[in-house]
This record gives structure tokens, sequence and C-alpha cells, in this order.
């Protein structure tokens, strides 16, 4: 039941976004400040299926934790630019778009990494190391293509990243470890209530953001769209060409293709305060992002690899 549920993942993230989208009423009760509390179920569902093996052999070879860095903070700021110039975007929009793109992967990544049955131990860990480099890259890598400086709220994000994934993830190692054989039992159906918890999530971003989405018109979408499928594609041909293997290439292009977003939008609220639309392409990306990542995820969930490192 829990494998037929997963494989149409990508038709009921589909049909709840577009009820949330067309009829905002039917999501628009479920909280945006419920969203933190829902990832921090799915991550300790993923601790119950890992080992802490599987974080010390991604720091023993770093090689892919290095490609997540190059990709997200190289990549994904200079085509957030060149992407914003080719639509023409004026200071506003241009200033949230490079945002998104200066801005780390968000845990969201993580989650879709476990859908994809891809590495989530590289995942979280690429997911970590760029969100505590972030509070020096974000503002420099802004200034460097916007020529304007931002405070970024450094404890917070790391408080952040702690509270959402690494103690439901450790809480979760732990149990895993007090159950034994057990927790494969137990772990079994965790799956399908991440699944469920993506569903809320997008329920919550696309009702209560449905307004400003209609009102923005098509580019902006378009923007966000073609910036988080090139991110997907940059992080799969970066793994490619290092050789890494099918888990670790799922887990790359997901997490260089899903930015922290909604930091992006409350840092675009904070940095550029006499910039209303300088909000709207984090938010129109976080509505667009948890959707095709649980499309690529149902994709990336069919594929399997004959060799494993």
């Amino acid at each position: 039941m829990n494998e037929y549920i997963q494989r149409c993942t990508a038709l009921v993230v589909l049909i709840v976004a577009g009820v949330s989208l067309f009829f905002p009423v039917a999501g628009i009760w479920v909280q945006t400040s419920w969203i933190n509390y829902l990832l921090m179920i799915v991550m300790f569902g993923m601790g119950l299926t890992m080992k802490v093996g599987d974080f010390v052999s991604v720091f023993t070879s770093p090689k892919e934790v290095v490609i997540g860095f190059v990709g997200q903070f190289a990549f994904m700021p200079l085509l957030a630019y060149l992407i914003g110039t080719f639509f023409g975007f004026g200071p506003e929009l241009m200033a949230g778009l490079v945002l998104v793109g200066t801005c780390p992967g968000g845990t969201a990544s993580d989650v879709m990494t476990y859908l994809a049955k891809g590495d989530v131990a590289l995942s979280v860990s690429i997911t970590a190391v760029n969100t505590l480099l972030a509070p020096i890259l974000t503002p420099l890598l802004t200034l460097a293509y916007l020529g304007t400086t931002m405070n970024v709220d450094a404890f917070g994000m790391f408080l952040s990243i702690v509270q959402v994934v690494i103690v439901p993830i450790l809480l979760g190692l732990l149990i895993g470890k007090l159950l034994g054989n057990r927790a494969a039992t137990v772990s079994k159906g965790m799956p399908t209530v991440s699944l469920v918890a993506i569903c809320l999530i997008i329920m919550a971003v696309v009702s209560h953001n449905a307004q400003q989405i209609f009102a923005t018109g098509i580019s902006i979408l378009a923007a966000c769209i073609l910036l988080n499928l090139l991110g997907y594609a940059v992080g799969y041909l970066l793994a490619t060409i290092a050789r890494s293997s099918l888990a670790r290439k799922k887990a790359l292009s997901l997490e260089i293709g899903m930015q922290n977003s909604g930091l992006a939008t409350t840092l675009a609220a904070t940095a550029f305060p006499n910039m209303a639309l300088a909000t709207v392409p984090g938010a129109m990306f976080s509505v667009w992002h948890n959707i095709s990542g649980a499309l690529l995820a149902s994709i990336f969930r069919r594929m399997v690899d004959s060799d494993s490192d």
C-alpha cells in the first residue's frame, strides 16, 4: 500500500497544488507556521532509516559536498542574474530573484531526496554546510550581483537548521538504535507520512499565495521555473561529470535546484523594505519548487543504479 501511494506522488501533488491554487479556501486552513513542524516530522522519519555511518562516509569522501557548494554558490546566483536579465526585470524583481539564487538550499531538498531514494546523508550534509556558510556568502554574492549590501541573521539561520533538521534526525537515529530491527518496521510507513506532510506544505504555500501568483504575471513564474529546472540540471550534470552514484546524483540535483526560498522572501522584506516586489520571486519559487521537487522525486524513485559506492 505504501509503495502504491508513493508511486502516485506526482499525481497527488499536482491535484493538491491545482486545488489549492484555484480554490484557496480548500487549503487556507493549513497555516504557514506549521511548515517547520511538518518538516521536523519528516526529518525524524529520515533519521529512523539512517545510520551514523552514512554521515561518516560523506565526510570521508567529501567530493560531492564540494560539488554541492560550487553548484549552490557559483552556478545558482549566476543563473538567477542571467535569467533576470533575459526577462528584463527591473531592480525590485531582479533583487528578489538574485536573492533566491544566493540563498542556500533548504530543508525541502532533504525531504525530496528521501522520497527519491537518494543519498539523504549527503543532502543533509550539504544543506548544513551551505547554510552555515550562507551568512557570509549570501551578502557577498548579493553585493557582487546587485551592488548593494544586506544584513543576514546568521544566528537565526543556524538555529533554524539545528531545530528543523539536525535535532529531529539525531532523535530518529537514537530511536532507531534503541528499536534495533523493529525500526525497519516503523520506518516503512514514513514515506507515506512524508507525502502527507509535503501535501500539507504545498496547501499552505499555494493557498496563502494564490492571489499573489495570479496578480504578478507569468514572467516571474517562468523565471522561477527556469531557475529551478536549470538548478536540477546543473546538479545532475556536475554529479555525472564527477562519476557519482545515482543516489548522489539525485541528492545533488535536488539540493542545488531547491533553494531556501522562505529565507529569500524574508531577506527581501528586511533588506529591501522599499521594494515590495522583491519578495515575490521568493514566494513564487517556494510554491513551484515544492511541486517540481515532488514530481522529480517521483521520477527519480523509479530510477535504479546497478552500481553503488
